[in-house]
Parts: structure tokens; sequence; C-alpha cells
């Protein structure tokens, strides 16, 4: 099938590309980009005011099937994720049961398949049942189709496994990604220790319990040359760490969440479940830091982490609703409102941030950008319409979100995977 996309501003920060151009897309590739393309097509799109980019790359995905169905599956994930304009989603392993073996992410893969309507890619455990004691089988994972490997939710306590983890992946070319949390400072907690969690009566995470683990893994890698990737970082004092570990040219990299970049913990005054994530809302020095962090490319990439959980589990209230924001829907249209239209962080740079470094950190050559003979995932952005969000107009089974009601000044348009649109929004 042939696909013409016309007069719309093409961003490709892999080729330096910006300017108004034609797109054509055939047999799931780029074929080619002129300014005026005059070619026969089965279907052709006029997107005079829109943007066209890379196809968006999410890191950080659950899609809690097999076994959390009531709160997401790989078909109403998948779609969520189109309609955010992600065009692949990495899902993490903590599932029931884990995705701990071959057979566990063979049945994701086939599963996706079936059902999917993006490119998904699992991302296994790190220790059998994610319970920090014996390694996977990682060669066999890989061979099965195992992107990356991480504990996410159970970060792995013992140093020793650790390290033994970043020199297994790095022996297969794979890449270990860790949820930094030193558990027995956390414990009970709720949300950041400080004002907040003081002025609620509610336990407190303090940032010490990331920064202790980010600290340790910048330690490990620098020490014996290994991958990380460290996931969802939150503190200024992480931030402070990564600056430290880059400049020694240590072979860390860095992600953060829309949510720790556009929120801070005086929303959590609210006391909406919605906003109770791991790691927590910060303070606004932190937010600070962060931005100023993403903005120089000192953390690398932005992923959603998105979390859905079912609306009686949200309901139990603040101290005893889990953890988790439902993230794929919202993400793009939010950064672009709060971030890029408000002249903070380029437009350049965001995309790069959601294509561009994730796609090489991964590995995966043909996608994160529109040369001709890449991959044809594409998303298509306006920004000048308008994004609603309510439960109605969500494709995830789950509505767990602080934009709930909230109108959001930014649109994806088409999300393209393959040479196939696999979300619109033009007639709405």
């Amino acid at each position: 099938m042939k696909l013409l996309l016309k007069n719309a501003r093409l961003l490709d920060p892999a080729s330096n590309l910006d300017g108004y151009y034609d797109l054509l897309l055939a047999a799931g590739q780029v074929v080619e980009i002129k300014e005026h393309l005059q070619v026969e097509a089965d279907r052709e799109y006029d997107l005079r005011g829109c943007l066209i980019v890379p196809g968006f790359i999410d890191l950080h995905t659950h899609l809690r099937e097999p076994g959390y169905e009531h709160k997401e599956t790989i078909a109403t994930g998948t779609r969520a994720a189109a309609r955010g304009g992600f065009t692949t989603v990495c899902c993490m392993p903590n599932t029931s049961p884990v995705n701990d073996s071959p057979e566990v992410t063979e049945w994701i893969i086939n599963k996706a398949r079936k059902e999917g309507v993006v490119n998904v890619l699992p991302i296994a455990a790190i220790t059998l049942g994610q319970k920090g004691q014996e390694l996977v089988e990682m060669d066999k994972l890989k061979e099965a189709g195992a992107i990356a490997f991480s504990d996410d939710g159970q970060p792995l306590l013992n140093s020793q496994l650790m390290r033994t983890a970043l020199a297994r992946a790095a022996e297969i070319d794979s890449l270990i990604i860790d949820h930094c949390e030193e558990k027995s400072l956390v414990q009970s907690g709720v949300i950041n220790e400080g004002k907040i969690s003081r002025q609620l009566g509610m336990p407190g995470m303090p940032s010490a319990a990331e920064e202790i683990m980010v600290a340790r893994d910048i330690i490990l890698a620098k020490n014996y040359g290994f991958r990380v990737h460290l996931a969802h970082l939150s503190t200024r004092g992480s931030v402070e760490l990564l600056a430290l570990a880059k400049a020694s040219g240590a072979p860390v990299t860095a992600e953060v969440t829309p949510h720790h970049l556009l929120l801070t913990e005086d929303e959590l005054l609210s006391q909406d479940p919605d906003l109770k994530v791991n790691p927590p809302l910060r303070t606004a020095e932190d937010v600070q830091a962060l931005r100023q962090a993403f903005k120089s490319g000192l953390i690398d990439i932005i992923a959603t982490d998105h979390a859905p959980h079912a609306p009686e589990e949200k309901a139990l209230g603040l101290e005893k609703a889990p953890f988790g924001i439902n993230g794929l829907e919202t993400a793009v249209p939010a950064l672009l409102e709060k971030l890029v239209k408000t002249g903070e962080i380029s437009l350049a740079r965001l995309v790069e941030a959601l294509s561009l470094k994730p796609a090489r950190l991964l590995g995966l050559d043909r996608k994160g950008t529109l040369r001709p003979g890449a991959d044809a995932d594409l998303t298509v952005l306006n920004l000048e319409k308008n994004t609603l969000i309510t439960k109605e107009t969500f494709a995830s089974r789950s509505f767990n979100t602080p934009y709930k009601g909230k109108t959001l000044q930014a649109r994806v348009v088409l999300t393209i995977v393959a040479g196939q649109v696999v979300y619109s929004s033009l007639e709405s």
C-alpha cells in the first residue's frame, strides 16, 4: 500500500531535517521525501498545518497482560499508545506470570501480533519472579525477543548480583534498566518525604532512597564499563550524580517521565490518588533540575511509565491506592502544551527524546528517523488543535490520570505503523 502525506512540516533530528515536504510511504518503509511529489498512491492526506515526526517510542510501559487484564490489555494498551502518538512500546515484566522466561516473552509477542496495533517490544525480568535472587537466562530471553531487562518496581538490591547482571547483559549486547530505590528507606512511604507529607501526616519516601541506588549503579557502570539505564529519575540529587557520571565517561543513560517534569508534590494537597506514583512527585526545585537536565540532554529520554489501574483500586484513597499514572494518551499533548509551546523546551529536543534517543539506545536502526529506507512509523501532530481528556475519549481500559476532564492544547492527528494508519483524529 502506498500512502502519500502532503504539505506538512517534517522534523527529523536524526537527519537534521526541518522543512515543508511531501512524504511517500510504501511496503512499510519511508520511500521518498521531496518538496512536491506527484505520484499515484492508494491514499493521500493533505496535512497542511501539521507536523510529521518519527514515530514515538515509549521505553517504559505497563501493558499488564498477562494476569492483570482488569487494568489493561495488550489490545487496549496499544490502542492507547496509538492514540497518544506512540508507534512502539516497550512493556515491563511485572505481569502474572512475570516475564522471566522465553515462553512468556513469546506469548506477549504473539498476542501483540494478533491484537496490538503498534510495535510491542517486551522487557524481560532480570531475576526469576523479580525476587532479586537468581538471574534469568538472558541469552534465551533475548533470542525469544526480549529487548532489554528490568526488575522494574522491585529494585535489585544485591550489588554483586547487579554486577553479574550487567556483565551478562553486556555479553549479549543488551541493556539493564534499573528502578533505583533503596527499599529499606521507603518502607510504607506514600508520597515524597517533605513539607506535604508532614502537612498531610503521611509517611514519606525520601530522595535519598533513589539517590543511593543511582550512585550504586553509576559506580558499577564506571568501574566495570557496563551499560546501565536509570529509569524515571525524580530528584535534583539524581541529576547531580548523573552529571558526574557522564562527565567521567561512565556508560550511563537516563529517562524522566512527563509527570516528573510537569507536576510537583504540591498537587497532592488535593489527595487525588491518581497523583500517587513511584518514585513520587517531588518538589518544585527537583522539577526545575529535571527540566534543565532534560533540556541540556543530560537526561536522554522521556518515557511515560504508563501504569494503568482499575477504578476500584485507585478509589481506595491516597494511602492505600496502588502507585501509578495512566500516561500514554496524555504525555505528548501535555508536554507540547506545557514545555514546547511555552518556549522552555525546543520541539526538536522533545522529538529527539521520544524517538531518536530511545531507538538508538535499543539498537533499533530503522526506527527513530524519517530517512528513506526507515520503517514507516510516523506520528503526525497539530499544535493548534486541542485534546479533551475524558473517559469516553480514552482508549485505555483505565482512567487514572491527573488530567481527567482537562483540555490539553495540542493533538495527535495520525499515528502510522509500518505504513498503516492505526489512529486518526482528522475527523474530530
